[in-house]
């Protein structure tokens, strides 16, 4: 690894498996220069509010940030397609020297009125914490204005990296649960934490559910609405899939109204099926249990036959998984294994050291495990382990391309849904299309070592 070698201060945040217990450093600043993976704290809030269909999504800074994250989820919607919108106050020279306040107020203003919101949330970008703008005088006059929640969102960049992002984002959510009726909810009941609906996912999870006998108070924040985040405190579970992103809300609830959580995945066969058998269990009801049996039966049969091809192909061939958060790594590692394939290299923007120890425990030995990698420290990885496919997200795919490796996008660009027992099946049927591509001899790919 000649090349990462140059990043002396990075060899705490890399491990390999098998040379001794996992130690790995994380949850820590990104190292200047180094060109990180990650986000900023404001790109961080705006992925995990963002899909919230029927809330105005306003950016107070210049229009650079609202560009950088207009329609960074790719969230469909069943209904309000309001959060499509990037709408931004655009502040000028003039307004970071006098300050924005008032051009803030008179764009909520006017925005509320023509786009009738359930709700309204304003991002703070790294230009007004620099001049100070008071987001919560201006969000509290307006809304005692015109009567609708106004949220500010305190996401000012320069203070913490996107995982912090998150938490603002978990905050900002706080302020509306809690305040809604919850007349009328099962006492079988959950909230879809965590999932954003890139591509139909949490309407597939909804249908599991569903077929399970359990109602979905809210999904948060994939095709969410406002008035079910209101009401979300009357769930009987929290339902938590992407960790990172809004385990921090999971706290809030089980602080403030007892709500109990639970951690899953809808990635991979294994972690879908473990998911729903954990829900199950959580309501200890066992015709509900029976009615989960039934659903993780049908939908292996369904997909079983033509999974068994893709197995048969790619057996032996080696990944590499660099994806946001670590949740996602667990599963992908797991789905890989189910191919035939082996994990060369695995790694996350915002792993903790439960979650690095986790992956140490599953990968085989000699896997590198990385926290918040460079390219530099990507590109090498992937060269020193030869993989024929690389799983990332938008930032990673020129890496791949350029070493002549094969790529499947894991990130919140994509199109294709991968979760649920059909989305392994699409999974793998991706994974095969592009390891298995001609278009790879023809690429400048480096030699496979000998050994």
């Amino acid at each position: 690894m000649p090349q990462a070698a140059l990043l002396e201060e990075r060899h705490e945040q890399i491990h390999r498996t098998g040379t001794a217990p996992c130690e790995i450093a994380c949850d820590k600043e990104s190292l200047a220069g180094a060109v990180s993976q990650r986000a900023c704290l404001f790109c961080g809030s705006r992925v995990v509010l963002y899909p919230i269909a029927d809330a105005l999504h306003l950016v107070h800074g210049p229009i650079g940030c609202a560009v950088y994250t207009w329609d960074i989820r790719g969230a469909l919607s069943s209904g309000p397609e309001l959060h499509r919108l990037s709408f931004s106050t655009d502040l000028k020279e003039r307004e970071v020297i006098f300050g924005g306040e008032k051009k803030l107020k008179a764009a909520l203003l006017e925005l509320i009125a023509r786009h009738a919101p359930k709700a309204a949330f304003v991002y703070s970008t790294c230009i007004v914490g620099i001049i100070g703008d008071d987001l919560e005088a201006v969000c509290r006059g307006v809304e005692a204005e015109t009567g609708i929640p106004v949220i500010p969102v305190q996401s000012e960049g320069f203070k913490g990296n996107k995982r912090a992002g998150y938490h603002a984002a978990c905050r900002a959510m706080a302020r509306l649960v809690g305040t809604g009726d919850t007349s009328g909810i099962s006492p079988h009941s959950i909230n879809i934490l965590g999932d954003f609906n890139l591509a139909g996912e949490i309407w597939l999870v909804r249908d599991y559910f569903k077929r399970m006998g359990i109602e979905v108070v809210a999904n948060i924040t994939g095709d969410g609405r406002v008035d079910d985040l209101r009401r979300a405190h009357g769930a009987a579970l929290n339902v938590v899939q992407c960790s990172g992103s809004t385990m921090e809300l999971a706290k809030i609830m089980a602080e403030s109204y007892g709500t109990p959580s639970l951690r899953v995945s809808y990635f991979g066969i294994e972690d879908m099926a473990a998911s729903l058998y954990s829900v199950a269990a959580f309501f200890k009801d066992p015709a509900m249990m029976e009615r989960t049996r039934q659903v993780v039966r049908t939908e292996i049969a369904t997909i079983m036959p033509e999974l068994k091809r893709y197995q048969d192909e790619l057996a032996g061939k080696k990944a590499a998984i660099y994806v946001g958060g670590a949740f996602k790594a667990f599963s992908l590692v797991k789905a890989f294994r189910l191919l035939g394939m082996s994990v060369a290299m695995v790694g996350s923007q915002t792993g903790t050291k439960e979650d690095y120890q986790e992956l140490a425990e599953i990968c085989d030995p000699g896997t590198i495990i990385v926290d918040d990698a460079n390219p530099l420290e990507l590109t090498s990885f992937l060269e020193e382990k030869s993989v024929d496919i690389f799983v990332g997200g938008v930032k990673e795919r020129p890496i791949a391309y350029k070493l002549g490796v094969g790529f499947c996008d894991h990130n919140h660009e994509r199109k294709e849904c991968l979760a649920g027992f059909a989305g392994m099946l699409n999974f793998a049927r991706e994974v095969h299309a592009s390891v298995m591509s001609p278009v790879w001899r023809l690429a400048p790919r480096p030699a496979r070592p000998t050994d």
